[in-house]
Parts: structure tokens; sequence; C-alpha cells
């Protein structure tokens, strides 16, 4: 979830810039997908002893160890794929019927 939000603050920041709402999806995609992929990555490889665990308890370290292991995997594809595309659609609708800006942020003075 946090790569998804990372991903969507890349589209709004692009799209205050000025870009078109598309090639920001785009770029913001791009500009995050690498530091995604390697963090989910890790993450996977890491959970890959769970699965081929033996011994005392490796019934439920495989259980738990597939588990995580395909929600993993599902929640960065959901990320990568569904996220931009899903904030893409919300957005036409949300731009059809109404007018929307996007607002300035403030930031605050150090």
């Amino acid at each position: 979830s946090k790569n998804a939000i990372l991903i969507v603050e890349f589209i709004v920041t692009y799209c205050e810039q000025g870009m078109d709402m598309l090639h920001a999806a785009i770029k913001g995609l791009q500009e995050r997908f690498r530091a995604v992929v390697m963090t989910a990555l890790t993450f996977i490889l890491g959970v890959l002893p769970m699965l081929f665990a033996s011994g005392a308890g490796a019934a439920s370290q495989i259980s738990i160890g597939s588990t995580v292991w395909f929600g993993m995997l599902f929640a960065t594809g959901i990320g990568i794929v569904f996220v931009p595309s899903l904030f893409l659609l919300f957005f036409k609708c949300v731009t059809r019927h109404k007018p929307f800006k996007l607002r300035k942020r403030h930031r605050r003075k150090s």
C-alpha cells in the first residue's frame, strides 16, 4: 500500500507541474517502478525459506509462508498495474461531472 501511495503522489506532483494526467501516470510509474520491484522482490525472496521449511512446525511455517508470499506477489501486481489505472479512471469520472483543479500543496517552511 505504501508503494501505491508513493506512485499516486508522483502522479499528482507531475500533474501539478502542468503535465497531462496520462503522461503523469506513466512517468510516475516509471519513476517508482524500480524501487517498488526491488522492495517487493527482497521481501518475496526473504519469505522463500518459510516455503521450504522442514522439521518441527514445518506445516505452520509453510502455510504462513505461502500466504505471505502469494499475498505480496498479488499486492505488488495490484500496486504496479491497477493503482495508476484506477487513479486515471477515477480522475476522469470526477472531471467529467465537474471541473477539477489540483490544489497547490502548501509546504511548511523549516
